[in-house]
């Protein structure tokens, strides 16, 4: 296969360039894939980015006829992953699957970020989206929402919760919480939500506001608690789960999500067909029943879709880091 470099070499070498410039888009599409495909993942394995890649990497490889291989990146929030993607080459070969804090939130957080959400990604898919759900440990005296929060206030600030790392929307949901509610609680970030409920669940931290696919099995297992769900209506997989109005806290709907991107640079015939491997994957009736199970809600739509999603899911953080007063550690 021919090489991007050699073409952008041959591009400028030649003066009849500016007339053959469609040719590379059209060869890198058709190419594409000549090898496996790797899908970074920012967080350990086991949390909700983790899932849906491995979820839309095993059908897409048997769609494609190449093996797509899910390796995992975990540490600063997304950013070592992040880094990485955005130095490969843009030719299909090297996506990667992040969150709304690697997507949305570390731009609005972190005036430092080591990488740009938005000119450094070609966007694909936003994959799937999912409440949070704020959960203790089975044991923790409390039984619902006014409980914790009587208990919270009883601690002193002694309480501590888990989240999947610093600017996630698990710390912004419980830095809401906390603004809310009146409660000092205490934040222990992870490498990801995988790791934030174990130790929730061996009694290391007093909360965490989880995605719910990363705690449904969990809760199912008795092994955790739900007190409730940020969704704006009860949500399916936890029937009987109050919503956060419902428990007594209004204008606390907050919705998580995860998609696939590319490096920058892509060719637009090359990004459509990514995109809609992708979505053929994720919307395939096994793929789409299994996540839907764990309490995803599937819903890849164009490039174009999702980049207008995510410009507005950045506008909406950066006013509720700004009015919160959340600061970067």
């Amino acid at each position: 296969m021919t090489t991007r470099r050699t073409l952008l070499a041959l591009a400028g070498a030649a003066p009849l360039a500016p007339a053959l410039a469609p040719f590379p888009a059209r060869a890198q599409a058709e190419a594409w894939p000549a090898r496996p495909v790797t899908v970074l993942v920012p967080f350990v394995a086991g949390g909700p980015s983790d899932i849906v890649a491995r979820a839309a990497a095993n059908r897409m490889g048997q769609a494609i006829g190449q093996p797509v291989v899910v390796e995992n990146r975990p540490g600063a929030n997304g950013e070592v992953a992040a880094r990485v993607a955005m130095r490969a080459a843009p030719d299909g070969h090297t996506l990667m699957v992040g969150s709304i804090g690697v997507w949305a939130i570390n731009a609005a957080l972190r005036p430092n970020l080591g990488y740009d959400p938005l000119k450094d990604f070609t966007p694909l898919v936003l994959a799937v989206t999912t409440p949070n759900v704020l959960v203790v440990n089975r044991d923790h005296p409390a039984r619902d929402v006014a409980g914790l929060i009587q208990w919270l206030k009883e601690a002193g600030g002694r309480a501590a919760y888990s989240t999947s790392g610093v600017g996630s929307s698990d710390q912004l949901t419980t830095e809401l919480f906390k603004l809310r509610t009146g409660t000092e609680i205490t934040h222990i970030p992870y490498t990801g939500g995988a790791a934030a409920a174990t130790d929730l669940i061996a009694g290391n931290v007093s909360l965490s506001f989880q995605n719910l696919g990363t705690v449904a099995g969990h809760i199912e297992g008795g092994r955790l608690r739900a007190l409730m769900v940020t969704s704006d209506r009860p949500h399916p997989v936890l029937p009987g789960v109050p919503t956060a109005e419902q428990a007594g806290l209004r204008d606390f709907v907050v919705t998580s999500w995860q998609s696939f991107m590319a490096p920058a640079g892509m060719s637009g015939p090359l990004r459509d067909r990514v995109a809609a491997a992708l979505r053929d994957s994720l919307l395939h009736a096994e793929t789409r029943s299994a996540l839907e199970r764990i309490g995803f809600d599937v819903v890849p739509g164009t490039p174009e879709q999702y980049r207008r999603f995510q410009e507005a899911e950045i506008a909406r953080w950066r006013e509720v880091i700004r009015a919160a007063r959340i600061v970067a550690s």
